[in-house]
Parts: C-alpha cells; structure tokens; sequence
C-alpha cells in the first residue's frame, strides 16, 4: 500500500512540519509524524511558541523554576530545550540522508532584524547554545539580514532564509550563501556539510 507523504521523498520532496510543541516531543507524535507521514524536518518562530506555550500547561512546571529570569530569557530556555529534543528526534535522518535532511530551524528574535552585526553574534550564540549539528538558524532577508547570511555560513553555521517574498530577494539571499560557502572555503574550511535553505512564503503571497 503506498504512503504518498513517504513517497514524495522518491522525487527528492523533503515534508517540513511548521510546528512544534512540547507534548509532541514527549507523548510520540512527532516520532509518528516521522515515522508514517514522511515528516523530514521542523520549522519553528516565535508565534509558533506562544502559542505552544501559552495554550496549554506543559511549560508551567519549567517556567515554574525560571520565575528570576525575564520572559523572553524564559522563553529562550524553553524554545532551546524543545528544539534539542526535536533535534535529536530528527538525527537519525540527519545521519541517514548523509545530512540532507534531519533539519530543525530556530529563529533569531525578530527585534534584532534590522541589524546586522547582532544578528550575526545571536546566530552564532544560538548554534553554539543549541549544539546539535542538525540545527538550522532561521535569518530574514531583510536588507541588514542579507550579510548575516553570509556571515553565518562562512562561519559554517547551518542557515534557513525567512521572509523571502520576491525573486529578486531570493537571489540576493542565494548570493549571499555562495559568498559565505568562498569566504569558508578560502579560510581553509569544510564546506561539505554547511546547509541552508530559502523559505519562500507561498502562503504569505496567498492570503493577500
């Protein structure tokens, strides 16, 4: 019997879940949307855990020990700490598909994308906070995100353009990426397993 969600991966598809929640990671929904719908990867932003969060009470007992910190502190421990466990839910794709796929992006805060240099060091602290290989760090294609790009994948930091809208961007943003891969590759780096991917919003274009 087929499975077309397993399927398309036959025609080189990858199935992407815009989703992410705490249960799912530990009740084994995630592990079935992996394992009987074709599920290859997760994207995550900040409205995606507010409403994680802020509609059920699977983070109380967490929040419950971060109440000395402030609220975007806490909600960076508990995006982190979800996004680990989705992480290594998705290694063994990441492993088995020789890192093409196994992906799982977090996004920089949305404050910061006009400005290019914080973008860069949150890129970086975030890859290195998060410490799975199999991360991607979601950057916009504002104009100040287009040399993050560049930055973060000579740094040889894995990186999923957002807020892409037009073709013109998109090709900045591919730009962007083989400049940095150079740069990486000229300093003497391994440039075999620096992924990136552009996320052009159809839905976006769609609702208009």
């Amino acid at each position: 019997m087929t499975n077309p969600p397993v399927d398309v991966q036959q025609y080189g598809q990858s199935i992407w879940l815009d989703f992410i929640h705490r249960s799912s990671l530990e009740d084994g929904e995630m592990q079935k949307y992996i394992d009987e719908f074709g599920v290859i990867g997760v994207t995550s932003n900040p409205a995606i855990f507010q409403k994680a969060i802020g509609e059920s009470d699977s983070y109380d007992s967490a929040i419950m020990h971060m109440l000395d910190l402030d609220a975007y502190s806490i909600y960076e421990k508990l995006a982190i700490a979800d996004i680990q466990k989705a992480l290594d839910l998705f290694r063994p794709i990441y492993d088995r598909s020789h890192k093409q796929d196994g992906y799982v992006s977090l996004e920089v805060s949305p404050l910061i994308a006009h400005d290019t240099q914080t973008t860069i060091t949150e890129a970086l602290r975030l890859f290195k906070v998060v410490d799975r290989p199999n991360l991607m760090v979601k950057i916009p294609s504002t104009p100040a995100g287009i040399p993050a790009i560049e930055e973060a994948i000579a740094a040889g930091v894995n990186v999923n353009v957002t807020l892409i809208f037009a073709v013109q961007n998109y090709e900045e943003v591919a730009l962007a990426y083989i400049r940095g891969l150079e740069r990486r590759l000229a300093a003497g780096g391994d440039v075999r397993h620096v992924a990136s991917v552009a996320s052009f919003f159809l839905s976006r274009i769609d609702t208009m």
